[in-house]
């Protein structure tokens, strides 16, 4: 495990066995190699994300254990409209295992869940932290918007263009009818409204 999620993972879900053992576990998870944009990289940017948005939150340490399970299984194919249930599973059959209160460990799986489609709720001060560290690369600069476009296409390498790309058409489509991609203050004013830009050209593209 990088020294920095290590660090990270023991101060969040504390240093017993068990706590090694599931963190080692989710790192592996991360680490897969058909992953190209779900990688380490985002789930440290994501926790990044969950640190600066954090004191929005209600309970910032569900929004953290979310953040580690939000995509720990992930699979680009056919099968990835699953992703989020299964990783929110996941994190219902782990935490009770480190003693995590129920309600914190519904909450955890509610949030992943959320992740499918960031439709956070207005008052929903979790879920608008954690879609707003997962949807923080929407409103990249050029350079680094293009670099995720081009991750999430070989992450569906599988996919032929002629279904990938109405499919990722439909997605952002749905991200932009979201009467606001982001809800923290801070992330409003950095991402809004380039994130527009970045999809409403994305999709140009895709339909050209």
């Amino acid at each position: 495990m990088a020294k920095s999620l290590h660090e990270r993972w023991l101060a969040l879900a504390g240093i017993t066995p068990e706590s090694i053992r599931l963190g080692d576990d989710l790192v592996a998870r991360w680490s897969e190699p058909h992953r190209r944009y779900h990688t380490l990289e985002h789930l440290t940017r994501v926790l990044d994300g969950v640190d600066e948005f954090g004191g929005y939150a209600d309970d910032v340490t569900a929004v953290r254990y979310a953040a580690w399970f939000h995509d720990a299984v992930y699979d680009g194919g056919e099968a990835s409209g699953d992703n989020e249930e299964l990783s929110a599973q996941l994190a219902e059959t782990e935490l009770p295992v480190l003693l995590v209160p129920p309600e914190r460990v519904a909450e955890v799986a509610r949030l992943v869940r959320l992740t499918k489609g960031h439709a956070a709720a207005e008052d929903d001060r979790n879920g608008a932290v954690l879609c707003d560290a997962d949807l923080a690369v929407l409103g990249g600069r050029a350079a680094d918007y293009a670099a995720y476009k081009q991750a999430i296409r070989q992450e569906y390498s599988e996919v032929p263009d002629e279904l990938f790309r109405p499919g990722r058409a439909a997605v952002l489509k749905a991200l932009l009818e979201l009467p606001a991609l982001f809800r923290t203050p801070v992330a409003v004013e950095r991402y809004e409204k380039r994130a527009r830009a970045n999809l409403s050209a994305e999709i140009a593209e895709l339909e050209g």
